[in-house]
This record gives C-alpha cells, sequence and structure tokens, in this order.
C-alpha cells in the first residue's frame, strides 16, 4: 500500500515519535507499525471512552486509559473502532496508572483496524508533547504559506512580464535546488533547468526513468500534470528534490500552475516541442556547448543517437509544421524548428543502412509535392560522428542562405558545391574588406536616381551570362531599351561590361552587396 501523503502543514506519526522530547517517555509501537507515515493534523489529549465523536481526522490522540481500564475488552475494542472509523492519526497510550503493559485487546484491534498504536514505558507530561507538536504544526503551515505565496508571487511576476518558458523555468529550479524536467504526454523531454551537471545526469538516464511503470515517480522525484480546458499535455517534474515531500509537493503543485497559466496567455503559436528543438539546434549551431554535452538533450528529446548517420538540412521559407507532417509520412526520425528568419533546420536521424543522398532527394520531392511548390532544400555533408553534427549544420545554414536570389535551376538538394561564389559572398559579407570592395565597385550605382532599377537589370544581364535576349525578355522590355540601361550602367559604374575582368569584378561586388543586404 503506498504511504499517504503528508499535507505541507502536518507531521507524520513517525516524524512526531523521532522528537527528542518523546523519547523521556520511552515510546514503543505496537501495532500498526506500517502505517507509521499517517499525516497528524493536531494532538488531542482525551480521557473520554467516546472519543472518536470528538475528532474530525488526523488527530493523534494522547490517554492514560483510565476510562478503559477494568472495563469490558469489547468496549476497549469498541473505544479503538471509533478512533479508526473518526480517521485518528494514531493512540498514544501511557501506561503505568491504567494499564502496566499494553492491552491485548486493544493492540489486535488497532492492528486490524491499521491504526498506529504506541505506549509509553516512562511517565510524560503530554502538556509537552502537545505544545512541541502543535507549535511545529503552526510553524510548518506559516513556512508552507509562506513558501507557496513566495513561489506564485515570483512566478506570476515573470509571467506577467512576459517572460519566456526557460525563465519560470530557471526560477521554479532556484526555489527547489534540483532539476525540473518539463516532458510531453510521451515522456520527452521538452525544457530543462537546473545545474547543468544535474541536468545531464538526469537526461542520461532519462531512456530507463521514462520506461518506469508510472513515468519518472520516485524517492524525491516529484511529478504535477500539465494541462487545461479539459486536455493534458505533459508533465512537470522536480528530479532528486531533496526537501521533505510536502514542501516538494507544494512547488510541483505551484510550478504546473504557474506553467499551465503560461502556456495559455502565450498562446500556440510555437509549440513546446518546437521552442525545445530550436534550443538544442540553436546551441548546436553557436557552438556555445559542445557538440558532446548535449547528445542527453538530443536523446530525452527523442532523437535516435546511437549507431546512427545524421544528415543536416535547412528549408528555406517553410512551415516547420509542414516539415513535421513530411517526416511524419516518410517514418523519420528528426528535430526541427526555425533557426533564422527564412530558414528551418531539419536534423535527421537515419539508421546506418539508410542512404542520405537518395533519402534527401526523396525528402525534398514529397515535399514539393505537400506544398505545390518547389521550396530550396540545403544540405549539409551526412555525419556518423554526433560531434560532427554542428559544422554540418552550420554548412546547410549556409548554404540555405547563399541561395537566396540565386537563378533558376538549381537541384532539389543544394549542397555547398553549388552555390560556388555566391557561397563564398555570403561567408564573407560581414568582413569590412569585403563591404569598402562592394561599396567602392557599385558606388556610382547605389546612390543613382534610377540606382535600384539599373541594379535588377546588372543583376539579370549577369546572371545570365550577359546574355542580351534573355535579359531583356525577363525584364519586359525592348532590345533598345535594354542596350540603353547598359550604356547608362557602364557610365555610373566607368566600366565595360563587354571586357571579362572588368565584367567579374562588378559581379562580384553585386554578389556582395546582395549577401550584405539580404538579396
Amino acid at each position: 500500500m503506498t504511504a499517504p501523503t503528508v499535507p505541507e502543514h502536518a507531521l507524520s506519526v513517525r516524524q512526531i515519535l523521532a522528537l527528542e522530547r518523546i523519547a523521556a517517555g520511552e515510546p514503543e509501537v505496537v501495532a500498526a507499525a506500517e502505517h507509521l507515515d499517517r499525516p497528524v493534523r493536531w494532538v488531542h489529549v482525551a480521557e473520554a471512552a467516546d472519543v472518536g465523536v470528538m475528532l474530525s481526522g488526523g488527530e493523534m490522540v494522547l490517554t492514560t486509559g483510565v476510562l478503559l481500564a477494568g472495563g469490558d475488552p469489547h468496549g476497549r475494542t469498541a473505544y479503538i473502532e471509533s478512533l479508526h472509523r473518526a480517521e485518528a492519526a494514531a493512540l498514544v497510550l501511557g501506561l503505568g496508572r491504567a494499564f502496566p503493559s499494553p492491552p491485548r485487546d486493544m493492540c489486535r484491534a488497532a492492528e486490524r483496524c491499521g491504526l498506529p498504536m504506541v505506549v509509553l514505558h516512562r511517565p510524560f507530561p503530554f502538556a509537552e508533547l502537545t505544545e512541541e507538536v502543535q507549535s511545529r504544526l503552526v510553524r510548518r503551515k506559516y513556512a508552507a504559506v509562506r513558501l507557496s505565496e513566495g513561489i506564485r508571487t515570483a512566478l506570476t511576476a515573470l509571467i506577467t512580464a512576459g517572460a519566456p518558458l526557460q525563465r519560470l523555468l530557471d526560477e521554479i529550479a532556484a526555489h527547489s535546488a534540483c532539476p525540473v524536467v518539463v516532458t510531453n504526454l510521451a515522456h520527452r523531454v521538452l525544457a530543462t533547468a537546473g545545474e547543468r551537471p544535474a541536468v545531464d545526469d538526469v537526461l542520461r538516464d532519462w531512456d530507463r526513468i521514462a520506461r518506469q511503470p508510472g513515468g519518472v515517480d520516485g524517492e524525491g522525484w516529484l511529478r504535477a500534470e500539465l494541462g487545461g480546458r479539459g486536455e493534458r499535455w505533459g508533465s512537470v517534474v522536480l528530479c532528486g528534490y531533496r526537501g521533505d515531500g510536502a514542501s516538494g509537493r507544494l512547488l510541483a503543485d505551484r510550478a504546473a500552475e504557474s506553467l499551465v497559466l503560461h502556456h495559455l496567455l502565450s498562446g500556440t503559436a510555437v509549440s513546446w516541442e518546437e521552442q525545445s528543438a530550436r534550443r538544442l539546434l540553436d546551441d548546436l549551431v553557436s557552438g556555445a556547448v559542445p557538440a558532446r554535452q548535449l547528445l542527453p538533450r538530443a536523446r530525452a528529446a527523442g532523437l535516435p543517437v546511437n549507431r546512427r548517420t545524421f544528415v543536416p538540412l535547412a528549408v528555406r521559407d517553410t512551415d516547420p509544421a509542414r516539415l513535421d507532417r513530411v517526416l511524419r509520412l516518410l517514418g523519420l526520425s528528426a528535430l526541427v524548428a526555425d533557426l533564422t528568419e527564412h530558414a528551418t533546420a531539419v536534423l535527421l536521424s537515419l539508421a546506418h543502412d539508410q542512404d542520405p543522398v537518395p533519402l534527401a532527394a526523396h525528402f525534398a520531392e514529397r515535399l514539393r509535392a505537400e506544398t505545390g511548390a518547389a521550396p530550396v532544400v540545403a544540405a549539409g555533408p551526412a555525419r556518423p560522428a554526433w560531434d560532427d553534427v554542428p559544422d554540418g549544420l552550420r554548412e546547410a545554414l549556409h548554404v540555405c542562405d547563399a541561395v537566396a536570389g540565386a537563378p533558376p535551376g538549381l537541384p532539389a538538394v543544394v549542397r555547398l558545391g553549388d552555390v560556388r561564389l555566391r557561397g563564398l559572398m555570403r561567408m564573407l559579407r560581414d568582413d569590412p574588406r569585403v563591404q569598402s570592395f562592394a561599396e567602392r565597385e557599385l558606388d556610382g550605382l547605389l546612390y543613382a536616381e534610377e540606382g535600384e532599377a539599373l541594379l535588377a537589370v546588372l543583376r539579370t544581364y549577369l546572371a545570365t551570362g550577359r546574355n542580351k535576349s534573355r535579359t531583356a525578355q525577363l525584364h519586359h522590355m525592348s532590345r533598345p531599351a535594354l542596350y540603353r540601361r547598359i550604356e547608362a550602367i557602364e557610365t555610373l559604374l566607368r566600366v565595360s561590361l563587354d571586357d571579362f575582368e572588368e565584367a567579374a569584378s562588378v559581379h562580384i561586388a553585386l554578389l556582395a552587396h546582395d549577401a550584405q543586404t539580404g538579396e
């Protein structure tokens, strides 16, 4: 049988018997020792034979038994049964005045009812015990109220200020002094907080923990359900809480209340699953945390990581939910999240016998069929080692960025070798020397009255390999009109676009300018 939860303002029978003051009475548990974790709400001294009618439940009854001695054994049994019906927490009987030894009939009845019965072998002033216990109960109740209001006030202030989920979890971890984990209904980890080494220890063993019957409940592990409006969507777990169970339960419940409120107020535009994937992929790409340290987080988030091949992809201007749908249709495991304004990262986890190249192409085809368009799918090289995943993701994002404004005709899956000079300029766009070169080469056009229109013509002209017919066609103008535009461009730039080296210099400058402006 599971021990009852002791309310935050109560003491258990076991805790009271462990008090130093009661040791002077030489207490001995003579019945129902397995029920000593019952909560004690109050201590009541009573010598009445019908004390049960005076109780409301949770009391520890202290008596010398003077009204029970020498009477009918059935009367003593009825006394125990009345305490049981009143849901008393325990009976403490002082020996000596009425009973020199524990009365067997009362012991048998208490054992049968599951009512803890304790005898005191030495005379003991009941007033001392009631004073000690009552003062402790009052202090505990006040401490519980203060703890409850403290964390509720702190979390409500964060929610009111629009703080993100992670900030709330950090506050909960600070109050509980243990790792905090938020999971979905499948026990996949969505967010964590707490000291990094302790969190990593929890996540490293998360697969085993999540498979346990009933999830993660255990000693020091306290879980509160997350849900609202008639549905559940996950849990918050205090992992290895070292305080008393009542305070931990209160913290878990207050944490759950605040997380549900935050979830409802912030809306569902970005799910917690996507936020989790975004934080993990962001940490991988940024290099802020070594990849090896992120492996437990990836595993706990549900990404298969053992004996796998990782394929980093970046998809341009496509909704993550749509990507998730395609991945499910293909039966692929992946983490998906928006990482930049235009790029969504997809980290595929494949079995070693799956060929990543045709599989990436198949993914691009299914995505095209799903969207009715041809979204750009950029790929980094497949990585058999987890430590190499960050470089692969950075390359995929770089390629995805580099194809912006590229001429048509790219393959379904674009790789680094496909972006060539455009990719190099995107990579070097923040270099002051490249910026200065682009400014110097295009200076005459950038500040001209028709500069934007002329830049568009120049961009098309150079991208088509200086094909005048194609350029005129794409800009819906006549050949003579195009010639006038090209002449104006050459005059403003003081170059001849018929000269290969000068045209190449202008083309490189234009690619650098477009990389800097996001064209």
